[in-house]
């Protein structure tokens, strides 16, 4: 597989931590680049933020039309049909962004690992299978994919990395019921899982910026 191609955002020199973040369906690697601004994480010293490109695939559901996403959406009856081939690339490929920033000298405690929507999916998909530790998963506006393998495929050693989970109560995407299943899933596989419900659609508001603001200093301070 080809190696993703990466937007790349450094808060000072000698980033102590990265923050992997995947956009949503049709986006890139801009939509989150704000966060770079947003979040101030300057008590857990310099971050770099890592947005990469989901490749350019037809997605089944918009008539074949190629469009940049993690995986192909097959139908609107979720979760029965569901891209595993897909998922599986797409988690290979961030493993393989992981180990780069290894490489580059960031013990996997001390990566955050996140997305939005299709970008929240494979967080969870890729973050609970990782054979190393990581300092937290962000599921903004999301699901759980493969929610019946996740138990027999997950990892142990990050059965204890806290998640952060979000989602709109007015989101007419991916219904608040999805998510709050999804949410109930992993607390019943024992994950340490803060929830927050916000009144909004798809999208991500300013209270949200705040609450993971916190949440990030809290989980990279004992990374």
């Amino acid at each position: 597989m080809n190696a993703l191609e990466t937007l790349e955002i450094e808060t000072g020199p000698q980033p102590a931590a990265s923050f992997i973040i995947l956009h949503g369906l049709g986006a890139d690697s801009s939509d989150f680049a704000p966060f770079a601004d947003e979040l101030d994480l300057a008590a857990v010293g310099p971050v770099r933020f890592v947005l990469p490109n989901a490749p350019v695939m037809p997605v089944t559901i918009n008539n074949g039309y190629r469009m940049p996403a993690w995986f192909d959406i097959l139908s609107l009856e979720l979760p029965r049909r569901e891209d595993e081939a897909g998922l599986r690339r797409s988690q290979a490929a961030i493993e393989a962004l992981i180990a780069q920033e290894n490489a580059r000298g960031i013990p996997s405690h001390r990566i955050v690992l996140g997305g939005f929507s299709q970008g929240c999916a494979m967080t969870l998909m890729t973050g609970l299978r990782h054979k190393e530790r990581l300092a937290g998963l962000v599921g903004l506006s999301g699901f759980l994919p493969l929610a019946e393998k996740t138990a027999a495929e997950r990892s142990d050693a990050n059965a204890l990395t806290p998640i952060f989970l979000v989602h709109g109560r007015q989101d007419p995407v991916i219904p608040l019921a999805r998510a709050v299943a999804s949410r109930d899933a992993l607390v019943g596989l024992g994950y340490d899982v803060a929830w927050h419900e916000y009144d909004m659609p798809h999208s991500v508001c300013a209270q949200e910026v705040a609450d993971l603001n916190a949440w990030l200093l809290k989980v990279l301070a004992r990374a």
